[in-house]
């Protein structure tokens, strides 16, 4: 038997290889290219998320993972609607510059109310004059994607991350 200090992983045998599973915290090192393979994404930061439709990874790249081990690599191609989506027109408007702190700068990224009250995240794409141009679609909606890498580590959620439904 194996124990550390925290007792997350008391009862866990040397040698068991923990494959993904529901309510397990799971870190990748990934990439992620358009179909015609141009890297959109390097993965610079490993992706840390609890496995079991916590909404935490697209839910095609969750399936795909499921039962894979520590050093196994996985490769998923992403449809657009799978991925982000398609690019939507209505998420761009033109707005008055007075709406907006005197700093911001085409690339800044501002959370509006859109108008169900919900918030959301828009990037200033241009300024012209008394102008701002925003737009709330993800920079790789409307893009097939291929989504790869390696799983890098696997290991049991604690309570906490389970009742959050997110990984520490």
């Amino acid at each position: 038997m194996f124990a550390c200090a925290c007792g997350q992983f008391e009862n866990y045998e040397i040698g068991i290889i923990v494959k993904i599973s529901r309510n397990h915290v799971v870190t990748l090192k990934y990439q992620v290219s358009d179909r015609e393979g141009e890297v959109v994404d390097t993965g610079q930061e490993p992706l840390v998320y609890l496995h079991g439709g916590y909404g935490g990874v697209f839910d095609a790249l969750e399936v795909a993972l499921q039962g894979k081990a520590v050093g196994e690599a996985f490769s998923v191609e992403l449809s657009v609607e799978q991925a982000f989506g398609e690019y939507d027109e209505e998420l761009v408007s033109v707005e008055p510059r007075d709406a907006f702190p005197s700093n911001i700068q085409v690339g800044t990224q501002v959370e509006l109310d859109d108008e169900d009250g919900e918030s959301m995240l828009f990037k200033i794409t241009h300024i012209d004059g008394d102008n701002v141009t925003i737009n709330g679609n993800h920079p790789l909606c409307g893009l097939d994607l291929v989504f790869s890498g390696t799983v890098v580590a696997v290991r049991p959620a604690t309570a906490k991350e389970i009742a959050r439904g997110e990984a520490d």
